[in-house]
This record gives structure tokens, C-alpha cells and sequence, in this order.
């Protein structure tokens, strides 16, 4: 598969070390991480959910472990084809928030721009699966653009662009740059935030000149790097994260609490910390969304709860990230965190993280 038939664009960009990513049931069992029996039923899989996963992130993979918690993240599962009937194809209603093509305008100080629709790997959670990869356009069209960059200007509200997708890294740097340079333009835009998996996925394309683009931005620029178990955190991984910060451009963390990924304190724990030990703040922790066929990852509410408790005994306060719920329909975020202080009126009662209840403010002695 050439490169313009692997992302539809020119200006995208293929990984430039160790070979394309897998994409199909041929390639998976090429790669030797499925069997020549399970190329039927993926090649069926495939017709729905795209596949796709970088070489880097198919080299952590350990072929003989079926719980391997890297495999579990990006191999297709025949499990994606049972549908519950509250699983949605627009689970956080991205659609009933977009007044344009690409942009999304669900709270009024911020808006996220969809500038591309193709990943460097595919999430086998991913709450916009049934948009992102083949079957549409891979970019955002200049007329699309234009009209996205008119609507922000126009929106004196709006104080932060987030760009997504898609993967906005996949874009060239020239590409890129000419969207921080519209953007640039728009004096009341001060944030410039960018979501991405590419410094984990594909962490070469993490280059000097996309580094260039960003640390010339005239916002204040964050990128957010989405990470959900330790092991991505490969050197080259945090050497592409490195290079950002080294620019002095903040770093930020999301993650998806996922059965079978990271679904116990101990990893979580150590995720947080390999997030804070690379210069990188633990941001949001997003229960899974009701994505079609992600059933097979969802914990509960109260499980999600009773491991954001543990945490908080067993981390400092840097590494916390905030356990939040998109809230279906396109209503946005909430915070699921557990409770500490009860609501019933003075004294309160705190709990500290031994579970050990206190009087606040203290009874007189």
C-alpha cells in the first residue's frame, strides 16, 4: 500500500522507521499476532472497525500472552461485534454539537477542531471508531477549514482551540503550521491545545520541525498524549515526549480506564508515575464511552470509584488524574471521583485515605 493510499492525503504522514503499520487480517497474521484461523473472522471484524496498528506499538505486543494488556488496547477482538442496545455510534454526541463540519462546540470558551480523520493506530475503544479510518475523506477540506477558522473568528467567547481527529500529528509540519498560523491570527484564541497518540504510537514522527511549529505558536500551546498502560512509555516514547517539553511546550495526560488494561491500583498507580517522571501531568482518567462493541472494556462506575480511592493513598497529589464521564448525547464532562467529606452539615465528616472518618471542624476536647 503506497503512502497516498494509506492515509488519502498528501500532507500526511507515513511512520518513517520500521515498515507500515498493520492494517488488515493478511497483515496481522504476517506479523504473527493472530493465527492463519482467526483471518476469516478479522477480515469480517474488518468490515465494520477499521484495524490498525504502528510498528512500534505491535513490537510491544507479546504474542503468547492472551491477557497481554498492549494487545488487548489495539488487536481487533471478534468481542466488537456484540452490540448492546445502549452502545451508541456517536456515544459523547459530537454531532448534536457541530455547527460546522469539523468542529465540534460543546462548551462556549472552547471548541475542537477535527482536522484529520486517521490515526497512527486504532483503539479497539475508541468512542469515534465509527468515523475515524477508511471510508471518508482523511482531511478536512480547505473549504471546511476556511469556514471553521471564520466561525471561530466570529466567537469572540471562544478562549481555546483543541485540535483533534483523527491524530493532528500524522499532519506534515508545513500543514500543520499553516493551521497555528490561522489560528495565530484570531486574537481572542490565547490556548492552543493538541490531542494526540503519536508520540507513543509513532514516536519518530515527533521531528525537530513539528517540534518548530508548535514552539513558534503565538497561543500558549499543551499537547495531550493518550496513554492507558506503562509499558507504552518506551524510551523512544518519552525521548518524543522530551523533545516537546525540552521546547517548552507543557505536557499533558488522558488515559481510559479499561478492563483487562488497566483495571488494578498497581497499574494505574504506576502509570501516573511514569506520566509524572516524564515531565508529563496526569490529566483526565475517561471511563469508557458506549462506543459499539466496547463492552468487553467497561468497568462499572462504582469499580472506577473504588480504584480512584485507592489511588489517592497510594499517590501524590501530581500524579491524580481526574476520573471524569462523557456524558452521552454531547452534554460533556463530569468528575465521577469518590466522595471524601459527607454533604450533611457541620461537623462534616472527612475521610482520610486509611478510610478512617474525622470531625471537621474538630469537636472542642
Amino acid at each position: 500500500m503506497s503512502k497516498r493510499e494509506a492515509f488519502g492525503h498528501e500532507g500526511l504522514r507515513q511512520e518513517v522507521m520500521g515498515g507500515a503499520p498493520l492494517r488488515s487480517a493478511d497483515d496481522l497474521v504476517a506479523a504473527g499476532l493472530a493465527s492463519p484461523a482467526e483471518h476469516a473472522g478479522l477480515a469480517r471484524l474488518a468490515e465494520t472497525f477499521a484495524i490498525g496498528v504502528s510498528r512500534p506499538l505491535a513490537a510491544l505486543i507479546d504474542p503468547n500472552d492472551p491477557a497481554d494488556p498492549i494487545a488487548r488496547q489495539f488487536l481487533p477482538d471478534m468481542a466488537e461485534l456484540t452490540v448492546l442496545p445502549e452502545e451508541l455510534g456517536d456515544p459523547i454526541g459530537d454531532a448534536a454539537r457541530s455547527p460546522l463540519e469539523g468542529l465540534i462546540h460543546r462548551y462556549r470558551d472552547r471548541v475542537l477542531l477535527k482536522l484529520i480523520n486517521v490515526c497512527p493506530v486504532y483503539c479497539r475503544f475508541c468512542f469515534r471508531r465509527e468515523t475515524i479510518g477508511p471510508g471518508g475523506d482523511a482531511h478536512l477540506s480547505a473549504e471546511a477549514l476556511a469556514a471553521a477558522f471564520g466561525y471561530i473568528a466570529e466567537h469572540r467567547e471562544i478562549f481555546e482551540v483543541i485540535l483533534t481527529g483523527g491524530d493532528p500529528f500524522l499532519l506534515s509540519p508545513r500543514r500543520l503550521g499553516e493551521v497555528v498560523t490561522r489560528l495565530a491570527a484570531i486574537d481572542h484564541v490565547k490556548i492552543l491545545r493538541i490531542h494526540t497518540r503519536v508520540p507513543v504510537a509513532e514516536p519518530s514522527l515527533v521531528t525537530s520541525a513539528l517540534v518548530d511549529v508548535l514552539r513558534k505558536a503565538r497561543q500558549s500551546v499543551y499537547v495531550a498524549v493518550h496513554a492507558n498502560h506503562p509499558r507504552e512509555l518506551t524510551p523512544d516514547a518519552r525521548a518524543a515526549c522530551a523533545r516537546l517539553i525540552d521546547a517548552g511546550i507543557p505536557m499533558l495526560s488522558q488515559s481510559v480506564l479499561l478492563r483487562g488494561v488497566n483495571d488494578n491500583v498497581e497499574v494505574l498507580a504506576e502509570l501516573m508515575r511514569s506520566f509524572v517522571a516524564a515531565r508529563i501531568k496526569p490529566y483526565y482518567l475517561h471511563h469508557p464511552d458506549l462506543a459499539r462493541g466496547t463492552s468487553h472494556f467497561r468497568l462499572s462506575i462504582e469499580e472506577g470509584r473504588a480504584l480512584v480511592r485507592q489511588l489517592r493513598g497510594h499517590l501524590s497529589g501530581l500524579c491524580q488524574p481526574q476520573y471524569v464521564l462523557d456524558i452521552p448525547g454531547g452534554f460533556g464532562k463530569v468528575p465521577l471521583g469518590p466522595q471524601f467529606v459527607s454533604d450533611g452539615g457541620e461537623p462534616f465528616q472527612a475521610e482520610d485515605f486509611s478510610g478512617a472518618s474525622h470531625d471537621y471542624p474538630p469537636r472542642a476536647l
